[in-house]
C-alpha cells in the first residue's frame, strides 16, 4: 500500500489529497453548443473537432438561419457557431433574432471565409461576441469557443480594431465620444481604452495596479452604462462614437 494511504474497513485506499476525497468539488457541465451552417461538411467537421473536447458538446445543428433562430430558442445553448452567409435568414439577420427574443442567450461566434468583410462586422455589431474563420486551426477553434464563453477578453483583438478602423466611420454614431465619456468614470474610461486594445482583465489589472476583481467590476460598469452586452459591443462602440481612433 503506497505511504500516506489509509484504508478503511473493507479495504477500499482513500488518499490524503483531493483525489479521493468525497467532497471534491465536481467539474462543471460541459459547454453546449449549436452550430449553424449550410454546409453539411462543415458542419461535421465542427461538431468532430468540438465534441472530442471533454468540457464541450455539440447539441445541435441547423442547416440554415431559418431553422438556427427556433432550434436555439429551445436548446438555449451556451454558445453558438453562426455562418454568417445562410439561406433564407443570413447570419446577421438570426443573430439579431436571437439576441433579442431571449432573456438570457448565448454568446454567437459568426463562422466566415473572408475577415475583413462588412458581413462579419454587421455580426459584430449586431451582437456575435467574435469571429472565427472556417480555415481556423484545430486549436485556435478549441481556444476561441472557451475564451468566449470566459468572456474576460476579446477574441481576436486586431482583426476586430481592423473591421472598426473599415467599417465604423460608415456606421452613423449612436452618440458622440463626449456624451459617452461623460456617462464612464475616469477609471471605466481607462479600462474601456484598454479592452479595446484587447488585454485580458488579467493584464488589465496589471496595467492599472489594481486587482481583478476591480477590473471586473469596471467592465461591468462599462458594459451596463453603453448598453452593451459584452466588451465586443463595447469596443465598436467605442470607434463608432470616436471615444477612441483608428490608428
Amino acid at each position: 500500500m503506497a505511504a500516506g494511504r489509509t484504508a478503511p474497513p473493507g479495504g477500499i485506499p482513500v488518499s490524503g489529497t483531493d483525489e479521493g476525497r468525497a467532497d471534491a468539488a465536481p467539474p462543471p457541465p460541459p459547454l453546449r453548443i449549436v452550430l449553424a451552417d449550410d454546409e453539411r461538411m462543415v458542419r461535421t467537421a465542427l461538431r468532430a473537432i468540438l465534441g472530442a473536447e471533454p468540457d464541450m458538446e455539440v447539441v445541435g445543428e441547423a442547416a440554415t438561419g431559418a431553422e438556427a433562430v427556433p432550434l436555439i430558442r429551445e436548446l438555449r445553448p451556451d454558445i453558438v457557431l453562426m455562418d454568417v452567409r445562410m439561406p433564407e435568414i443570413d447570419g446577421i439577420r438570426a443573430t439579431e433574432q436571437v439576441l433579442t427574443g431571449m432573456a438570457e442567450p448565448p454568446r454567437i461566434i459568426v463562422v466566415t471565409t473572408f475577415e475583413n468583410d462588412a458581413y462579419v462586422y454587421d455580426a459584430l455589431r449586431a451582437g456575435a461576441s467574435g469571429f472565427l474563420l472556417k480555415r481556423a486551426g484545430v486549436e485556435d477553434l478549441v481556444q476561441a469557443v472557451r475564451m468566449v464563453a470566459r468572456s474576460d477578453s476579446l477574441l481576436f483583438p486586431v482583426a476586430v480594431r481592423e473591421l472598426a478602423a473599415r467599417y465604423a466611420g460608415a456606421r452613423a454614431a449612436r452618440e458622440s465620444a463626449r456624451a459617452l465619456r461623460a456617462r464612464l468614470s475616469d477609471r471605466e474610461a481607462d479600462v474601456l481604452r484598454l479592452m479595446t486594445k484587447g488585454l485580458t482583465n488579467a493584464e488589465i489589472a496589471d496595467r492599472l495596479a489594481v486587482g481583478p476583481a476591480t477590473v471586473k467590476t469596471h467592465v461591468a460598469g462599462v458594459l451596463a452604462k453603453l448598453g452593451v452586452r459584452d466588451r465586443t459591443q463595447a469596443v465598436i462602440a467605442a470607434y463608432e462614437n470616436g471615444f477612441v481612433r483608428p490608428g
